[in-house]
């Protein structure tokens, strides 16, 4: 059974930086997409940073510059490194996996993890 464990989530100051990680188990995960959304109250869920099993990155332009997407596929995860933390990134953070193979989808979502960006 495949699942997703998030860890790093908490409250910060505005200005300051949080690491998240999102470990998979279940699975190998070395050809799948992985990437980083977002959902603030009231919103819908958004992208936030994606790197593809080519390892090339893309980001939301509203994170350009402050946060940074890292793998290992040796340890099945995928790292969110944040810095210049804002309080309109106060939302949760959700991590994704995706693998297509044909018309088959494998497509997981890790249980979310709270960030607060407050003084």
């Amino acid at each position: 059974q495949v699942q997703l464990v998030e860890s790093g989530g908490g409250l910060v100051q505005p200005g300051g930086s949080l690491r998240l990680s999102c470990a998979g188990t279940g699975s190998i995960f070395t050809f799948y997409d992985m990437g980083w959304y977002r959902q603030a109250p009231g919103k819908q869920r958004e992208l936030v940073a994606a790197i593809p099993n080519d390892g090339i990155t893309n980001y939301a332009d509203s994170v350009k510059g402050r946060f940074t997407i890292s793998r290992d596929n040796a340890k099945n995860t995928v790292y969110l490194q944040m810095n210049s933390l804002k309080p309109e990134d106060t939302a949760v953070y959700y991590c994704n996996f995706v693998f297509t193979q044909g018309v088959r989808v494998y497509n997981y979502w890790g249980q979310g993890t709270q960030v607060t960006v407050s003084s």
